[in-house]
């Protein structure tokens, strides 16, 4: 039985009621004298304390506390209307009823009689129904209980108005004298001086009332207390009764104490439902406060279960591995044994399982990076990186220089126009664009300041050839195309819809649509063989996306729009006008947004190729559908500027677009030089883009002249910064896992490469190569490929001529496969130690996001194993790790029955090597 304490005082609560004890409780407690003395009683705990009696007579074993408890619960359910029996209601609505009968009724029955207001001995001889007159006395009678009914009945209270009697005199000084008198008042009246004095029963301390159930409130009436056993009573010279008294009072007596029993009702009842009002709130606040704690124990738990889960997982498979090694280095002699491939465990998401999948770009082992303090939504945003965003990293923190890091990395991967600086550096400098106004450092129009969207406007006009000028109102402008794909994907599509778009294609884009907006890519797969009615690889057709758009939909994909790239990025295609036509009526045939990209649409260096914009088109097939997207960090060779604009002729999703541009807005000293250069429409076409061209043209051909000489195919493409070859043919196996490990290769050389399969191109071996670099660091990159590939080469030489010697060794017989077994015994200690080693680094490599770049990683037979001299290098990622937490202390292994304890030794003396 559980104690709480509610205002003071300890009430007990028992065990659940069943439905007929609740139901049995209600009648006793719905009949009339209970309520009656409810209602007048100040402390009722008395009247439980009965109604437990009476349920333990019918074999209820419960306490007044646990009734009154259950009392307030029953209250309050059918104050709340909670769906209970029909005998329930029926009972409840008798207690009110009667509640509300006691409450107005003057006659008040009690458990052991009653007390009935007449008037009694009325002088002279009345009619009946005749008024008494005005010196008529009202006699109260008051039944006194016997000493053996006190302890079951309610107490007693004694009223005097008027003089008192001779005969009772003594009595009163008895009363006044008493040692348990709390309070004796005399009041003037007309009738004399009136007492009033109350005498409690045993239980009286929590009864301030009579049995005549009648309250008087103190302040309305004075009142002396006394105990059941008064000196009147023994002067009486009866033990087991009270002397009968009679008390004459005039009329004015029972109006006071019918006003004050009035008045003291009325207080009873409003703090009653101020009390349940109270009692209400705090369950209903308790309950919220469990409910919390219970949700908060649920996550804590699953927090530890994981985290538990985790760490004996890696433990276990150390465990496991180390005796796979040892049983493996018995029957080899090579100094470094084979690990599984590490692009399938620990890239295994990397692996597309179908070309219109999208690879998840998540690395390593990412559920131990989920962090507390971000929701879901920030854990999958912050672990969420791409080849792209990978390689870009590598280079950051190891960047090629001539002079202070000529061993670094040379960035033949990201898509950056470096051979303009001087010409950039030239103009930016002159005196034109060092202007400052206020307007510039205050709040803008979040579309772009207007003289910037007229010089958009403008020079879109002009240089995309539209047929009728372009509107200044339809320009939106923002930081970076980036940051418009994001802008545009929420606007114009919901939650979990998708959009078709070719693949291969630039694939930050998956990122731009997805990480704010949660808005899927579709995947129209383009084949680098041409199949059907194409005439060039990796060619777009409205069949393809015809067939894609109704595979989408049997998948119960919503989709809201198509990309189409072009110039495109990394095929380096143009599309025709012919070609833009049909793309564009096919998704007006379907109702889809085209988003048409065409950010390297003056980077087209050939002049025999003309590049055709979606804007120079006579007449759009759905122009309220149609949006064009450019942006100068191609074409202007300033991707650091972050300055990207796109035209809708839609109005509402102009509108739409303005509402984001607080979070995607340009600073305003950028949108000045922004609007200087385009305005500067003499240095663009004189000096810039002639030159621009010309230069993107030389390291072109450049760049296909070295692939020649290694005899790489790729696509003769005049658009763009890059070249799409293809390096299939030194895969070991037609698998993205091999091409990831070429592109790890190129980067333990110091080359930046991008690999298909960050674009999501469905045919493995695809490269993008940029081109864009001044020469020195052009022919030093094309070396360090060369080096890669011949070191693939020698690697493939020597890995034929092991298997032949292996065929021959095997072909010797029994005493040659002896010999092979037989192994030194220091030797083969040495091996299990240095296999439990790498075993036990490539797992904690996996607690990490791995660095794709790690020189300690080379190709060997198609996978990716760890040399013998890497492992100082991973002991200190282990060692760092080992500083930051202590989980190997708290989760010390215990080995089972039967277990090898070397092998958990060789796992303590990895530890305390680490910790050196």
């Amino acid at each position: 039985m559980h104690l709480i304490h509610v205002y003071g005082k300890k009430y007990e609560r028992g065990s659940n009621w069943s439905e007929p004890e609740v139901l049995e409780l209600l009648q006793i407690w719905s009949d009339v004298p209970v309520q009656t003395e409810l209602v007048t009683c100040l402390r009722n705990q008395h009247v439980f304390n009965r109604i437990a009696s009476t349920l333990r007579q019918k074999g209820i074993n419960r306490t007044g506390d646990q009734c009154r408890e259950k009392i307030k619960k029953l209250k309050l359910e059918y104050k709340q209307k909670t769906l209970r029996s029909a005998r329930y209601y029926e009972l409840m609505e008798r207690a009110q009823s009667n509640r509300s009968a006691a409450t107005s009724g003057s006659t008040l029955p009690l458990w052991g009689g009653t007390v009935t207001n007449q008037a009694t001995e009325m002088q002279g001889s009345e009619a009946p129904g005749h008024p008494p007159r005005a010196g008529e006395i009202l006699e109260i009678k008051t039944e006194v209980m016997s000493s053996d009914d006190e302890a079951a009945g309610p107490p007693e209270m004694l009223y005097e108005f008027g003089p008192v009697d001779e005969g009772d005199e003594g009595a009163a000084e008895h009363k006044h004298t008493a040692p348990n008198t709390e309070e004796s008042t005399e009041m003037d009246g007309e009738q004399g001086i009136t007492h009033v004095i109350c005498s409690p029963s045993d239980c009286s301390d929590q009864n301030m009332t009579g049995s005549s159930g009648a309250g008087v409130s103190p302040a309305t009436a004075p009142m002396a207390m006394r105990e059941g056993g008064s000196h009147g009573d023994q002067e009486g010279g009866s033990g087991s009764f009270h002397q009968r008294k009679r008390r004459r009072v005039g009329r004015g007596g029972d109006g006071m104490l019918s006003n004050a029993l009035a008045g003291y009702l009325s207080w009873q009842q409003t703090a009653e439902e101020r009390f349940l009002a109270l009692e209400e709130a705090r369950m209903r606040q308790e309950a919220q406060a469990e409910q919390r704690r219970e949700q908060q124990e649920e996550r804590r738990a699953k927090q530890e279960r994981d985290h538990e889960f985790r760490l004996m997982s890696m433990l276990t498979r150390v465990l496991s591995s180390s005796r796979g090694t040892e049983d493996q280095s018995a029957s080899t002699s090579r100094e470094t044994l084979p690990v599984p491939s590490t692009s399938q465990t620990l890239f295994p998401c990397l692996l597309p399982n179908s070309a219109k999948a999208v690879p998840s770009m998540l690395w390593g082992d990412q559920t131990a990076h989920y962090r507390p303090y971000l929701s879901r939504r920030g854990n999958s945003m912050r672990l969420h990186q791409g080849i792209l965003q990978e390689g870009y990293n590598q280079y950051h923190a190891n960047k090629h220089d001539e002079h202070s890091n000529p061993h670094g990395i040379i960035n033949l991967g990201t898509s950056e126009n470096k051979l303009c600086f001087d010409l950039l550096q030239k103009r930016l400098m002159r005196p034109d664009m060092l202007h400052i106004e206020p307007a510039f450092l205050q709040y803008p129009d979040w579309k772009g300041h207007s003289f910037l969207r007229e010089e958009v406007s403008k020079f879109l006009s002009d240089y995309c050839r539209s047929p009728k000028p372009l509107k200044p109102e339809n320009v939106v402008v923002m930081n970076g195309c980036g940051s418009l794909f994001s802008a545009l994907a929420a606007t114009l599509c919901d939650p979990e819809d998708a959009i078709l778009i070719p693949s291969p294609f630039y694939g930050v884009i998956t990122e731009d649509v997805s990480l704010y907006s949660s808005v899927k890519l579709y995947h129209v797969p383009l084949y680098s063989q041409p199949t059907g009615s194409d005439v060039r690889p990796f060619q777009l057709t409205v069949e393809k996306l015809e067939n894609s758009l109704k595979e989408a939909k049997k998948e119960g994909l919503n989709i809201k729009a198509l990309i189409l790239l072009n110039p495109h990025n990394p095929l380096g295609e143009v599309y025709s006008s012919e070609e833009l036509i049909s793309f564009l009526q096919f998704a007006k045939m379907h109702k889809l947004h085209v988003i048409v990209d065409e950010i390297y649409m003056l980077s087209v260096f050939n002049e025999a190729d003309t590049f055709r914009s979606v804007l120079s088109l006579d007449g759009l097939p759905d122009p309220q559908r149609t949006h064009v997207m450019w942006g100068v960090s191609k074409d202007f060779a300033m991707a650091g500027m972050r300055v990207g604009m796109v035209y809708s002729e839609n109005r509402d999703l102009v509108q739409a677009l303005d509402q984001l541009g607080c979070f995607h807005g340009v600073p305003g000293p950028t949108q000045y030089l922004m609007a200087q250069l385009l305005r500067d429409r003499d240095w663009l076409n004189s000096e810039f883009l002639p030159e621009n061209r010309h230069r993107l043209r030389e390291a072109h051909s450049f760049m296909i002249e070295e692939l020649k000489k290694l005899d790489i195919p790729f696509l003769h493409r005049s658009a763009g910064f890059f070249i799409w070859a293809d390096l299939s043919k030194y895969l070991k196996e037609k698998t993205f896992a091999e091409e990831l490990s070429l592109w790890r290769c190129f980067l333990k050389h110091k080359v930046l490469l991008s690999c298909g399969q960050a674009f999501s191109c469905v045919s493995p071996g695809w490269f993008r190569i940029i081109f864009t670099d001044r020469l020195h660091k052009l022919q030093l990159g094309v070396q360090r490929i060369k080096n890669a590939l011949e070191e693939l080469q020698s690697s493939s030489v020597l890995e034929t001529k092991q298997t032949t010697r292996d065929e021959q060794d095997d072909s010797c017989g029994t005493a040659r496969r002896e010999d092979t077994k037989t192994v030194d015994e220091g030797k083969e200690q040495t091996l299990r130690t240095s296999s439990v080693q790498t075993k036990l680094d490539t797992v904690c490599i996996k607690t990490e996001p791995l660095s794709l770049a790690d020189e300690n990683f080379t190709i060997l037979n198609g996978q990716s194993d760890i040399r013998s001299e890497s492992l100082d290098s991973l002991i200190g990622t282990l060692r760092q790790q080992i500083h930051v937490s202590d989980w190997l202390e708290k989760h010390k292994p215990e080995l089972p029955a039967g277990q090898d304890p070397t092998q958990l030794d060789v796992f303590t003396d990895l530890l305390d090597k680490a910790r050196k």
